[in-house]
């Protein structure tokens, strides 16, 4: 388990003070950024030699009027269909990034699931349960958070559903 001192709290992510604040088991994992990498979520997978299918991305969607998270493995893509249908809504799009941003507190590129300004409603694929731990964004580009896929539905409130397919 990651033990921080209330001073690295302090200049920690909002993401990682909530996972220190919850004691769970969280791994943080650094690495730099490259802004000319075409994919951050890839970018993170092969920074941290992490197979491709254990890193999540962050995603932003708005379900009939609700702003609404999905978190889906990187090497895939978000069904809009399928998070609609998750969450009881008819219909899905991609939020305006700017509103995504303002809303969750974090950038684009490095929205994590974990402390977000606003609580939204989130939706984990699935497909994280057959690993024991998968990496999202720890709320900064170049910094990710291992953990398991429970405390991560656990942590955010998420609904386990099929909600990425192959890119």
């Amino acid at each position: 388990m990651a033990k921080k001192s209330k001073k690295q709290q302090a200049g920690g992510t909002p993401a990682t003070v909530a996972l220190t604040a919850a004691g769970v088991e969280f791994t943080v994992h650094s690495y730099d950024h490259d802004p000319a990498h075409p994919s951050y979520g890839e970018e993170a997978a092969e920074a941290m030699g992490v197979s491709p299918d254990r890193v999540f991305k962050t995603l932003v969607a708005d379900v009939d009027g609700t702003l609404t998270v999905a978190v889906v493995p990187v090497a895939g893509q978000l069904d809009l269909k399928a998070l609609a249908a998750a969450t009881g809504g008819k219909r899905a799009t991609m939020a305006d990034p700017t509103l995504a941003e303002r809303t969750t507190g974090y950038v684009r590129g490095g929205i994590s699931p974990l402390g977000q300004r606003k609580k939204l409603p989130t939706v984990l694929d699935d497909s994280a349960t057959s690993h024991p731990t998968i990496c999202v964004s720890a709320g900064r580009r170049g910094l990710e958070v291992e953990l398991s896929p429970e405390t991560l539905q656990k942590l955010t409130g998420a609904v386990l559903a099929p909600v990425g397919r192959p890119a």
